[in-house]
């Protein structure tokens, strides 16, 4: 059994300083195997934002896997969002933008989906799929697979950059192909836990979503600050939503959805919630 905690969005600069210590105190109590940040660590990817997200970083347990954001790439200084985008990040946070994060029950990899010319969408670099494949292939059919990444793998029907769909269909399929069982990501500060083959309509294996709102930020997008934790096995995942409670200022644990393992992927065992609308979603996400 893995103990694996997923935070997302932490937006150092726009923080509400009780609940980043309400989130430390929570995640040291649950011990996880391991820590999965799914990018955005930083509001404005300014210098002074992510030492605060090291000093975040250093106060939670280990070991972790980190991925950048759209949030953690200049966004008004076009010169450095070109030729340096992820310069703050590999000074303060880390110099692998390939992570990989493997022991005897699970192989997590992540991946870089941040870009310099989208503001707020990304895309996956073939190199990047071809590494994260790679490395979800390796070790024996005992492991549980996952994969971590800041944009959710879908995008809005009228996107500006229709390419960018067909896309995705391509990175899920070759993710799916390589035995991915979860899909880790963030972007829309909205929580939600499905099925790839519900959610997205490809064929083939079908690997559970889970969708992280944001730890720590005061962007809550209608939704209470929230993280999840996964209990993972070969034959059981167990996702479950812990919430930030006003009234103790804590985090507490909150809903929960489990699902079973098969040689086709993975089905519920408790009824799904409906999918996130993340066409509007994405329409609503101003930055």
């Amino acid at each position: 059994m893995r103990r694996i905690v997923h935070l997302s969005d932490v937006h150092f600069g726009r923080t509400d300083p009780a609940i980043v210590i309400g989130v430390l105190n929570a995640v040291r109590r649950l011990e996880p195997h391991l820590v999965a940040i799914s990018g955005d660590l930083t509001q404005r990817a300014r210098s002074w934002q992510f030492r605060e997200a090291r000093a975040f970083l250093d106060a939670l347990p280990c070991p972790q896997l980190v991925v950048p954001g759209n949030h953690d790439v200049p966004l008004y200084n076009v010169a450095r969002r070109f030729l340096s985008p992820l310069g703050n990040y590999t000074r303060y946070i880390t110099t692998n933008l390939r992570p990989v994060h493997a022991d005897s029950q699970m192989v997590v990899v992540g991946l870089n989906t941040t870009r310099s010319f989208t503001v707020k969408d990304g895309t996956i670099r073939p190199a990047d799929l071809r590494h994260a494949c790679q490395a979800l292939s390796r070790g024996g059919e005992d492991l549980v697979r996952i994969v971590v990444a800041h944009h959710p793998f879908e995008y809005p029907e009228d996107a500006s950059m229709p390419w960018q769909k067909a896309a995705v269909i391509r990175a899920l399929e070759a993710l799916a192909g390589a035995g991915t069982d979860i899909f880790l990501t963030g972007h829309l500060h909205l929580s939600y836990t499905g099925q790839t083959a519900a959610r997205y309509r490809i064929a083939g294996r079908t690997a559970v979503i889970v969708e992280a709102g944001t730890a720590t930020s005061t962007r809550r997008r209608g939704e209470t600050n929230s993280f999840n934790v996964l209990t993972v096995e070969r034959s059981t995942i167990v996702v479950e939503r812990w919430h930030w409670q006003q009234q103790t200022s804590a985090f507490a644990a909150g809903d929960a959805q489990t699902f079973a393992g098969s040689p086709a992927g993975w089905t519920a065992r408790t009824p799904e919630p409906p999918p996130v609308d993340v066409e509007d979603a994405i329409a609503e996400r101003r930055d």
